[in-house]
């Protein structure tokens, strides 16, 4: 019988549940293996100060079981075979951190092409109340991280590389 953490994120075995039709390993050009069968995508949600300046982002703690674990980044996973990037990306980030997408709003997008797979990072703004949550197995924590505090994380290696030039996209209002 497979070990299940029954929901426990700081479990090192993950929740059993049913699969999505995204779920998958792909291993790429880049030698390592990426999840998510049809590539994969997230939600980088920033909330502004009173003159327009990101001052807090919407930020992950991984469930210690999930690749990575352990690391910080934002709400995301696997694309279904008939999603788009921004409706894989707002679909996560309601299933992992609560999040409506009718308080979003999608400004961009940035892509981490590795050929055969790919990451897409959907770039967006508060556009209503956002109060995000664990809402799943998949989150030690879901929180607002102030700009400043992000890269002290110990974030996961892809989105600390990215972490720059994404807060100046989100900066420039893209």
């Amino acid at each position: 019988m497979p070990r299940s953490s029954d929901g426990d994120p700081t479990s090192p075995h993950p929740p059993v549940r049913p699969p999505h039709p995204g779920d998958g390993w792909v291993v790429c050009t880049c030698g390592r293996r990426h999840w998510g069968l049809h590539g994969a995508a997230g939600l980088l949600l920033a909330r502004r100060d009173a003159v327009g300046r990101v001052e807090a982002v919407v930020m992950q703690h991984r469930a210690l079981w999930s690749d990575q674990g352990g690391t910080w980044g934002i709400p995301g996973g696997a694309r279904g075979p008939d999603e788009t990037v921004r409706q894989a990306a707002l679909r996560e980030a309601a299933e992992e951190a609560g999040i409506d997408q009718d308080a979003v709003r999608v400004l961009g997008d940035h892509v981490l092409d590795h050929g055969p797979w790919s990451y897409t990072t959907v770039l967006a703004e508060v556009a209503g109340v956002v109060t995000p949550r664990p809402t799943d197995a998949e989150s030690l924590e879901i929180a607002w991280v102030d700009r400043d505090d992000v890269a002290g994380l110990p974030l996961l290696p892809a989105f600390a590389t990215a972490w720059p030039g994404l807060l100046e996209r989100l900066d420039g209002g893209l």
